[in-house]
């Protein structure tokens, strides 16, 4: 190049340096939830990012999420109100991403990491931390910590918690999920608490953030909010989302008490994505893209590796019916550390948080706790087993006091076994004080 002229040299040089072209396409088919667009299917991969265009000029933000016809399918972030044939669709270089800061702590905000809060703009840190992330290396994580407070008794001591695990919380609607969450997220002795409110009911986030979180939980929480009138892109990212600023805090060293309501919603989001783009309806009208999408999520929880924090994970499931065996739930039971079940007819006699010890189990156990603790808990669960064994019985009067001495001793505890785990909203209990309080009720 150093023979050529002057002005050859210096035209080629600024040819060098031109930025790249914008590809885009146009829409030429809009079915449902989809735009069929043309021009960019070599240019764009699945999960690529487009700028559509509207009729009426207005942007609408959309994912690529598959391909038909030689065509890229865009679905959209928002809606398709506008769009028509042969608008034009840029395509995003950007990958989906958040930057998190300290000053998160006690905001509000919605899927695209956008504060929703009113308390203004929302600072950005130095990090980026993409949404589709991968978890840490298997070989390379840390393992589980020790017990991790939570402030409820009932799972303090039969259900013990420790750094890193991952607890799903399994019940119907109206059981006390909710309620449930939002005791540990005030409670719990973690650095910091990260809520992914996904598909919820837009007239309770209001009341989720002032009764039942409250200004203390909200100060050293990060909520991230999409509601049910929400595409389910958005949906799906919350929980994406969620997790992404788990993982910052985790990596900043910090215990990270991460909690979703509800991980059904996100496979249900997931399910509106995949039948749109053509997936088959597999199990009960889930895609197969949906149970490996929450594998994917639910491992990004756990501990962190070696010199980072760690992501306990607490996750809601709504069981369809009450009937907990249903796929998502299932699914999720299997790659989840442990489970607690919510059952309507503890809720329905009138005992809050409304657990059925019997059903639920966490699978840091025995392993967490010492001897007398596993003595305890091994005693607890008998009188539970027994009295349960014979409930009906002892309901209708039919069984006479002295017929056996292992149901007279369950009978004899079940009052006291009952008000020791049912426990108010407002009240919270230490680990130490609930596992003083379990020796006293069994002396």
């Amino acid at each position: 190049m150093s023979k050529l002229p002057a002005q050859i040299r210096n035209l080629a040089i600024a040819l060098e340096n031109l930025p790249e072209g914008r590809h885009f396409g146009r829409v030429v088919a809009v079915q449902g939830m989809l735009a069929e667009v043309g021009g960019i299917e070599h240019k764009v991969p699945v999960g690529g990012r487009c700028l559509l265009s509207a009729a009426d000029g207005h942007k609408i933000p959309c994912e690529v999420v598959g391909f038909r016809s030689g065509h890229a399918l865009l679905m959209a972030l928002g809606r398709l109100d506008g769009v028509a044939l042969g608008c034009r669709a840029d395509i995003l270089d950007s990958k989906p991403a958040i930057r998190p800061n300290k000053a998160w702590l006690g905001r509000v905000i919605n899927a695209l990491g956008e504060p929703i809060d009113g308390k203004g703009p929302l600072p950005q840190g130095t990090i980026s931390v993409p949404l589709h992330n991968s978890p840490p290396l298997a070989h390379a994580r840390q393992r589980m910590g020790g017990k991790m407070d939570l402030g409820v008794r009932a799972i303090n001591t039969m259900l013990c918690c420790v750094k890193g695990q991952r607890l799903g919380i399994f019940a119907g609607s109206g059981v006390g999920k909710s309620v449930l969450m939002s005791m540990m997220a005030r409670y719990t002795a973690a650095d910091v608490s990260v809520i992914g409110l996904v598909g919820e009911r837009g007239r309770e986030v209001q009341e989720f953030l002032e009764d039942d979180l409250g200004p203390e939980g909200l100060a050293r929480s990060v909520v991230i909010v999409a509601t049910s009138d929400e595409a389910p892109l958005l949906r799906r990212q919350a929980a994406w989302t969620t997790l992404a600023v788990a993982e910052y805090f985790r990596d900043e060293g910090r215990d990270v008490l991460c909690m979703m309501d509800s991980l059904t919603r996100f496979a249900m989001a997931q399910r509106e994505i995949g039948l749109a783009s053509g997936e088959p309806p597999a199990s009960k009208g889930y895609p197969p893209s949906t149970f490996p999408e929450l594998a994917r999520l639910l491992e990004r929880a756990g501990p962190g590796a070696q010199g980072a924090g760690s992501i306990t994970g607490l996750f809601t499931v709504l069981v369809e019916g009450d009937d907990h065996n249903e796929p998502v739930a299932d699914a999720a039971r299997g790659i989840l550390d442990g489970h607690i079940v919510l059952e309507r007819k503890i809720a329905e006699r009138g005992r809050y948080p409304a657990i059925n010890i019997l059903r639920s189990i966490s699978r840091s156990m025995p392993a967490c706790n010492t001897k007398e603790e596993t003595a305890l808990i091994g005693r607890t669960r008998r009188l539970l087993s027994t009295y349960e064994d014979m409930a009906e019985l002892i309901r209708l009067g039919a069984y006479k006091h002295g017929s056996d001495p292992a149901v007279d001793e369950a009978i004899a505890y079940h009052e006291a076994l009952e008000s020791f785990l049912s426990q108010d909203r407002n009240e919270s209990c230490p680990l130490d004080k609930s596992w003083q309080k379990m020796a006293e009720v069994l002396k």
